[in-house]
């Protein structure tokens, strides 16, 4: 007499087989996720990119003098989120999708680069160096919520996740 079904080996065998793939499957699919945060966050720095030139345009390309960032919402000083607002579509545009706190707390994930403050674009410099928009960033992550990894939008408008050294480039 033949029995039909499966025997607890190789009931055993599929189950290890299943926990080796999900084993698998999880890391990758939560690395895709991140990258994914990331890809929207530096489209998110390009849009606050944008909202800054129609500010240079409308103040002669001088930059604005901002705080770096501020603690709470409700602080009172001139940053990134409370200047740019009127040249871009919502609030959102400063909410970093992998940021779990800070645009709650303060109302924008990135700080702003105050060393540029009140500088016309064509003098802003890093280091000592000119002359390299490419290489001065303006805006960047204000917590580490991309995995060893910050990302900036450099005054050239371009957005990285690598922080470009000034020298040998």
């Amino acid at each position: 007499m033949k029995r039909s079904g499966f025997t607890l080996m190789e009931m055993l065998v599929v189950l290890a087989i299943i926990g080796v793939l999900a084993g698998i499957a999880y890391p990758v699919s939560r690395s895709m996720l991140g990258k994914a945060r990331e890809t929207a966050c530096l489209t998110k720095l390009r849009s606050v990119g944008a909202g800054l030139q129609s500010y240079l345009q409308e103040h002669n390309n001088m930059m604005p003098e901002l705080a770096q960032g501020r603690a709470t919402k409700t602080d009172e000083q001139p940053v990134l989120e409370t200047v740019l607002l009127p040249y871009l579509e919502s609030a959102e545009a400063f909410h970093c999708p992998a940021d779990q706190m800070e645009f709650e707390k303060t109302g924008c994930s990135y700080f702003w680069n105050s060393t540029q403050n009140g500088l016309h674009i064509s003098k802003l410099a890093i280091f000592g160096i000119k002359d390299r928009p490419d290489k001065v960033p303006l805006i960047y992550d204000k917590e580490a919520c991309h995995p060893n990894k910050v990302n900036f939008l450099y005054a050239d408008m371009s957005s990285s996740n690598t922080f470009r050294t000034v020298v040998g480039n």
